[in-house]
């Protein structure tokens, strides 16, 4: 049976549609986490299967293929699944494991259409796989991050498989017409230190930044701020590693708030109860390295906790979405940003033009000013920094409030001073010779004696450093 789709999902049906009449194979759908995607392309598969032609869904986790068999399921269209545990059958529709799939190819024949869910992840050599051998069949990709880790564009110009962007409402329309919920983000006043982790695949290097971000006094403010901030809301916590995720669940639970971790080492099954422990109230924090960083649907969940520090927009605004979707009694989602994302990719409601080929086309003034956004003096919400006020409670910051204040690790909202401030550090940050640090103090009018002094000090922090892990590992 046929859903009654909302009018903006609607529309992307026609959109998709006419973009396959003017001649386009593989559109990409982009639009905002907790709009209804699942929604759009499970309509979308019924239609086609109605007409008799087949369809593959492709998704990457478990989760994501039982929510998809789930919405199948609803509208009564029988479907096959690929995965472990499963037998192949004759459906002309199939939700595919990628990984499952890529085994299997040689014993299937090319649907009519290829549906992605989460088609940032094509770039990956397995959905290459997939698709170049299924090059005959239509594509549609659907994501509400059309960018790749490193930045780029999922467009053939970049290299991608996508040759027309289609795109819905943004974050900002959906909650202001009531479809997703108003985020309150609360941010540090510094970042945590990030200096000297390299980058792999456009991001932080995962060791290195495991390493850093593991510390209990870095979990232990995380608690207290949730206790503070939101009490008792269910919330997931991202973590920067597997271990780092189980650590925190651990000093969660000693500090007598119920959580656990959700990890791919645990059973599918492990897993699925973790996740409907959360939505029952069973457990308050969910903590996870990336296995519900994206698609995952728990609409109870009110809070993000935010320990892992990224380079990648997509990721951030992956994560955030979680606590996006509405939910009876919901009345925001609150944002807990431990490690400065906010600073380098903004709010996750800010205005992003995606670009096929691109990735996220640069607004005027970003690479001068930074992230747009302010943080109120009085009760530490990070907004917008064109508003006069603070949304949340009308105060208006003092022109002449400059110095970073920080008691007890308190969770504090940025002035734009401070975040132009924070922008130089980390401008500093990423040169890595003495040379670029003279062209730094030339380019600020500082003396070449803090060239010096800087580099110095970087050659002593990593001599101290590689000390400490030399006797880690030995421990």
């Amino acid at each position: 049976m046929l859903v009654t789709l909302r009018n903006y999902q609607s529309e992307a049906v026609d959109k998709i549609k006419a973009a396959y009449h003017q001649g386009y194979k593989a559109p990409l759908l982009a639009l905002s986490t907790g709009s209804g995607k699942t929604i759009i392309f499970c309509n979308i598969t019924e239609r086609t299967a109605i007409k008799g032609n087949t369809v593959c869904i492709l998704v990457h986790r478990q989760e994501l293929l039982r929510q998809t068999s789930d919405h199948l399921t609803l509208l009564g269209v029988s479907h096959g699944l690929i995965a472990p545990g499963h037998s192949m059958t004759g459906d002309p529709i199939q939700i595919a494991s990628v990984q499952t799939l890529a085994r299997r190819l040689h014993r299937m024949k090319a649907p009519a259409l290829i549906i992605i869910d989460e088609c940032h992840h094509t770039p990956a050599g397995t959905w290459k796989k997939i698709l170049s051998t299924w090059s005959s069949s239509r594509i549609l990709g659907v994501t509400a991050t059309p960018i790749r880790l490193d930045g780029k564009g999922l467009g053939m110009g970049a290299g991608g498989f996508f040759d027309t962007l289609i795109q819905g409402p943004d974050t900002r329309w959906l909650i202001d017409n009531n479809f997703l919920s108003q985020p309150l983000v609360y941010a540090p006043p510094t970042n945590v230190d990030l200096k000297g982790i390299r980058t792999q695949c456009g991001d932080y290097e995962k060791h290195e930044l495991a390493f850093r971000m593991d510390k209990p006094t870095i979990t232990g403010d995380a608690i207290k701020h949730y206790l503070r901030l939101c009490p008792n809301a269910p919330a997931i916590l991202f973590a920067a590693s597997v271990k780092h995720a189980e650590h925190s669940a651990e000093q969660f639970n000693a500090a007598g708030i119920p959580a656990a971790s959700l990890t791919g080492e645990i059973s599918d099954s492990m897993r699925k109860h973790r996740i409907e422990s959360l939505a029952n109230g069973a457990i308050k924090v969910l903590t996870s390295c990336e296995i519900i960083s994206e698609g995952t649907d728990i609409p109870v969940v009110t809070a993000a906790i935010l320990l892992r520090p990224t380079q990648s927009t997509g990721m951030f605004l992956q994560q955030c979405g979680r606590a996006l979707r509405p939910y009876p009694g919901k009345t925001n989602a609150i944002i807990l940003d431990h490690v400065g994302n906010c600073l380098r990719h903004g709010l996750p409601d800010d205005p992003r033009a995606w670009e096929l080929n691109v990735g996220i086309m640069p607004s005027r003034g970003a690479k001068k000013s930074g992230p747009l956004i302010k943080t109120c003096q009085k009760c530490y919400a990070v907004y917008s920094r064109f508003m006069e006020a603070c949304p949340q409670c009308g105060y208006v910051n003092e022109a002449n409030e400059r110095e970073i204040k920080q008691v007890d690790g308190e969770l504090e909202q940025l002035t734009s001073e401070q975040l132009e401030k924070m922008r130089q550090r980390r401008q500093q940050g990423m040169v890595t010779d003495l040379a670029g640090l003279l062209a730094v103090a030339r380019q600020r009018g500082y003396n070449p004696a803090w060239a010096h002094h800087v580099f110095n000090g970087r050659k002593a922090r990593e001599f101290k450093r590689g000390l400490q892990e030399q006797v880690r590992m030995a421990i």
